[in-house]
């Protein structure tokens, strides 16, 4: 996303990056990151969480209009409700993706391969 941002903000328009990946924003420099501490799949907040998403969009829109410089970066300071780790677990498909099952795949075999090595020397 943060390419794309580039992209539109060349076009004149003013964008926002909202992440829990601040750094990879910065890396590739949007010009305004809003780092959250979500889970993924949870920019905005929790499901359903008016409020919350309604504060995290509302911190977005203050930074457009508040950033002063190129790459600005805020970070929410609202804490995720629960366990992130099962927030995490309750917006994965039951099934994996088919590139994701053929990378599952890729790994166990270059697992596999790399242990057989280590036994062989």
């Amino acid at each position: 996303m943060p390419v794309l941002a580039r992209v539109i903000e060349a076009a004149g328009i003013a964008t926002v990056v909202v992440t829990m990946m601040p750094v990879l924003a910065e890396k590739y420099r949007s010009s305004r990151v809003l780092a959250v501490e979500f889970p993924f799949g949870h920019s905005f907040g929790v499901a359903g969480d008016v409020g919350m998403q309604s504060r995290t969009l509302r911190s977005a829109l203050d930074l457009v209009v508040s950033a002063r410089a190129p790459e600005a970066r805020v970070d929410v300071e609202e804490p995720w409700p629960g366990d992130p780790k099962e927030a995490y677990k309750s917006w994965q498909p039951s099934e994996p993706s088919p590139i994701v099952a053929h990378s599952i795949d890729a790994i166990r075999k270059a697992r596999r391969e790399a242990a057989a090595e280590e036994k062989g020397t």
